[in-house]
């Protein structure tokens, strides 16, 4: 089919921009670079990948054809022509007939634009007034009449309406650690392009397990929470096949109210969200059994398959009931919300009873970790990083199975990642957790800002998922995990009423930032040097309770310049008291 070149005045170009849909709409963006090659051949660079099309304005008068060829990859300073797995590149013959604006955009990829894919629900589709919008970052053009200038070509760029650049930064003293939050901060807003959290462009698709990862860097990134709820409605009419992605909804819910504490959202939902425990598949003691087209296809532990780090697939399966339990823990916290106090005390004792279960089937007592399933001795990392996660490692188990899953590296996707960096920092290894993030291999977030990524990976590198797409957000875990760990800051309790400031060194001597909260933003400043200086400001009349890092000799917190009553818990320092507006702290 020929490509479609639609050829359009200013005036209606600009009415265009108000039919966009909300959330979403096109923002026009300059490029970074524009630079003769060869045979008269323009290359464009627009800095970053972005989902959108072009713009272009030629010389009045102009006649004749052009070739505009869009890239996602480059190669041999050209754009990639033959990129890897659903990498994209596409190409487009316009016509000049005087116009003056030529909105060129892309021929249509009928997976992701026209019909469902195999079983799953159809693709998410953008606003039929947009055209055709793929993800690219380059532009090359041959064929261009005259001399081409900057000012003659704009990206149409599709993110959230609402989306604001500065409400939230992050500094530290890693200068590669800085690249890896900039990209991820910005994998957050250029994946808000459908207006519902999507699975990057191969499918454009919501998937559970998904957007909850995308809710929780959005959260720490942008102040909106419809989003979110945009998603969360979606995937309760279109569910996936997962095991594990039916427990995300409840994580979503959960999520949600720990941000907003919102009980008019919640209860019209409440009720839904039982379908999504697994009750059909418990047997008499609680736990979760896995039938055999369970263990074949839809328990999934990670993804892709290979990075299951050699995970036992049975018939009761430790990282399904790891799933089912915190499912148990976040329903008793909705229930309570919503007043239903019986409920609530139900669930609580279920989640109570199935612990104890869950310990003695799948806690292996001879090497001190958890095995993948009752019937084998093989322990993957995922077996005892969900369950570190989710806190269900009991305390006097907790230091054997954090330091075996620490030192078993990055043996997870970029999906698990999330929570094992999560239970790597809520158990004291927030340096290795650090390291993993930095790491000198092809597994870890360095790899990709210095492989000249601009958008997350849905993978750790091609080779791991030879169909990977370059534009997948589940990858920003550390959008999510730098704020909430490293300046320490997460809502104490739901709605942001109460904030807990609680940074952890991971190896910096400093680190600063900012994060929004549905009443503010808070502002944290840490320096690490013969002692640790903490400054921060939380929204007004928001109480923040303070826990900071022993420092080594350490006997002394100051507030302000006066000492303050703390505890010493570990390698903690948690003050007695909250504080409130602005402070300065210090541990000497």
């Amino acid at each position: 089919m020929q490509n479609l070149v639609i050829i359009i005045s200013m005036s209606l170009c600009t009415a265009l921009a108000h039919l966009a849909a909300a959330p979403v709409k096109l923002h026009d963006e300059p490029p970074v670079s524009v630079n003769l090659l060869v045979d008269g051949v323009v290359l464009i660079d627009f800095g970053r990948v972005s989902f959108g099309n072009i713009r272009l304005n030629p010389p009045v008068g102009a006649t004749g054809e052009a070739t505009v060829h869009f890239g996602e990859a480059f190669t041999e300073s050209r754009i990639n022509r033959k990129p890897p797995g659903s990498v994209r590149y596409k190409k487009v013959k316009i016509k000049f007939q005087g116009e003056k604006f030529i909105i060129v955009e892309p021929s249509a990829d009928r997976r992701n634009t026209m019909t469902a894919h195999r079983n799953n629900p159809p693709a998410i589709l953008t606003p039929e007034e947009w055209g055709v919008v793929l993800p690219f970052r380059w532009v090359e053009i041959e064929g261009w009449p005259g001399e081409f200038k900057a000012e003659q070509i704009t990206r149409q760029s599709a993110w959230s309406s609402t989306w604001n650049d500065d409400a939230a930064d992050f500094e530290s003293s890693d200068d590669t650690l800085n690249r890896i939050w900039d990209l991820c901060k910005y994998s957050i807003k250029a994946t808000t392009f459908a207006g519902v959290y999507v699975d990057g462009d191969r499918e454009r698709i919501p998937y559970e397990a998904d957007a909850y990862l995308n809710q929780l860097s959005h959260y720490y990134t942008d102040s909106d929470i419809e989003m979110a709820r945009d998603t969360y409605d979606h995937l309760m009419k279109n569910e996936t096949w997962p095991t594990e992605w039916a427990s995300h909804m409840i994580f979503m819910a959960h999520a949600d109210w720990m941000q907003t504490a919102d009980v008019k959202w919640l209860k019209p939902r409440y009720e839904a969200l039982k379908k999504k425990l697994l009750t059909h598949r418990k047997d008499e003691k609680g736990l979760i059994i896995s039938r055999p087209k369970d263990i074949k296809r839809t328990d999934i532990v990670d993804w892709p398959k290979l990075e299951r780090d050699g995970h036992v697939f049975e018939r009761y399966n430790t990282v399904v009931n790891a799933f089912h339990l915190q499912t148990l823990a976040q329903m008793s916290d909705l229930a309570a919300a919503l007043g239903k106090t019986a409920e609530a005390q139900a669930f609580k004792q279920e989640y109570q009873s199935v612990s104890e279960v869950f310990q003695q089937t799948f806690y292996n007592t001879e090497s001190n970790i958890y095995r993948d399933g009752s019937e084998t001795d093989h322990s993957s990392q995922h077996s005892n990083l969900f369950p570190l996660a989710f806190g269900l490692v009991p305390s006097g188990k907790q230091a054997g199975v954090t330091e075996w899953t620490a030192d078993r590296g990055m043996k997870c996707s970029v999906y698990a990642a999330q929570y094992l960096l999560e239970g790597l920092f809520e158990h004291g290894e927030d340096k290795k957790a650090m390291d993993l993030i930095l790491a000198d291999n092809d597994r870890s977030w360095k790899h990709m800002v210095n492989s000249g990524a601009t958008i997350t990976w849905e993978a750790w590198d091609q080779k791991y998922k030879p169909n990977q797409d370059w534009n997948h957000a589940w990858g920003a875990a550390p959008a999510n995990i730098l704020p909430r760990y490293v300046l320490g800051v997460e809502a104490h309790t739901a709605g942001w009423k109460q904030i807990q400031i609680r940074p952890y060194i991971s190896g910096l001597s400093y680190a600063k930032g900012k994060v929004p909260t549905p009443h503010g933003s808070v502002h944290v400043h840490w320096v690490l040097a013969d002692t640790f200086k903490l400054s921060v400001t939380t929204p007004e009349n928001i109480p923040a309770h303070i826990d900071l890092p022993f420092v080594k000799g350490s006997t002394t917190v100051k507030v302000n310049g006066k000492p303050v009553k703390a505890k010493r818990k570990a390698k903690r320092w948690i003050l007695t008291q909250p504080i409130t507006g602005t402070a300065h702290i210090e541990v000497l």
